[in-house]
C-alpha cells in the first residue's frame, strides 16, 4: 500500500507527511485512512512529545481532491472526516500545520485542526466551498470564525479569496512566518522549544482551554480553580534543576 502519509519520529518530534506530491497533496479518504491511524497510534505514544503535519513536496496541500468528489467517494460514516480532524485536535500534545504554498479549503480544514499554523513566507490560504457551490463538512465554520473571527471568516468564505503569508499573519490565521528556504529548519526548532516544556503541562493546558472555549470569563476562572489538573510527576525534578544552577 502506498504510504500517503508518511511517519518520522526523532527525539520526541513525530513528523507527519502528507504524500500525494503528484498530485499537490489533494486530499482522499484514503489519505485520510491513513492520517487517522497515525493520529490514533501517536495519542498511544508517550515517546511522542509534538506533532509538525507538513505535506510533500511543492505545498502543504490544495484542498480535497475533486475527482474524488466527483466520482462519489465512499466514506465511512457521515461526518468522519470531520471526525477524524477531532481526533487530531484533541491530541493531549501541541500539534503544528506547518504550511508552504497552497493551503485551500479542505486543506486549511485540516490545518486549522491543528493547534495553530505557522507558515512559509510563499504559503497561500483560501477557502473555496463556494466556488464550487460546495459547503464545510470538515471544521470550517467552526474553527474559522474562532481563529480569525466572523466578519473575516465570512469575507474569506464569501469571496474565495486567497490570502498570502504576511496577511494570514496579520488576520491571526498564521501565528508564525518563516523563510520557505529556513522553513523546516525553524519550525523543527519551535518544536523543539515546545519538548523542553513538560508534557503533562501541555496536555493539562489544551484540556483546560478546549473545556473553558468561548466561555464567559467568570465560568473560565471558576472552571480553572476547581478542574485545575495540579502538578506534573516532572514538577520537582524541574525545580530542583533550576535552583542547582
Amino acid at each position: 500500500m502506498t504510504d500517503l502519509v508518511l511517519r518520522d519520529d526523532k527525539d520526541g518530534l513525530a513528523v507527519l507527511t502528507l504524500n500525494r506530491p503528484d498530485k499537490l497533496n489533494s486530499l482522499t479518504v484514503g489519505l485520510f485512512k491513513q492520517l487517522r491511524q497515525h493520529i490514533s497510534d501517536i495519542r498511544r505514544d508517550d515517546t511522542v512529545g509534538c506533532v509538525i503535519l507538513r505535506g510533500a513536496g511543492k505545498c502543504f496541500s490544495a484542498g480535497h481532491d475533486l475527482n474524488d468528489i466527483s466520482e462519489g467517494e465512499e466514506v465511512p460514516s457521515r461526518g468522519w472526516h470531520s471526525e477524524t480532524l477531532r481526533m487530531m485536535e484533541k491530541l493531549p500534545k501541541p500539534v503544528i500545520a506547518a504550511v508552504h504554498s497552497h493551503c485551500y479549503t479542505g486543506a486549511l480544514e485540516v490545518a486549522l485542526a491543528a493547534d495553530f499554523i505557522v507558515a512559509a513566507d510563499n504559503a497561500k490560504f483560501g477557502d473555496t466551498h463556494a466556488k464550487w457551490a460546495l459547503t464545510p463538512i470538515w471544521g470550517m465554520s467552526q474553527r474559522l470564525p474562532r481563529r480569525v473571527g466572523i466578519a473575516t471568516a465570512k469575507k474569506l468564505m464569501f469571496t474565495c479569496e486567497t490570502i498570502l503569508a504576511d496577511e494570514a499573519l496579520r488576520i491571526g490565521l498564521a501565528e508564525q512566518v518563516f523563510p520557505v528556504a529556513d522553513f523546516e529548519a525553524e519550525t523543527e526548532a519551535l518544536a523543539r522549544r515546545m519538548l523542553e516544556n513538560s508534557a503533562f503541562s501541555h496536555a493539562a493546558n489544551k484540556r483546560l482551554l478546549e473545556a473553558t472555549d468561548s466561555n464567559p470569563l467568570d465560568a473560565g476562572l471558576q472552571w480553572e480553580v476547581m478542574e485545575n489538573e495540579g502538578t506534573g510527576p516532572d514538577m520537582q525534578d524541574r525545580i530542583n534543576a533550576f535552583v542547582k544552577k
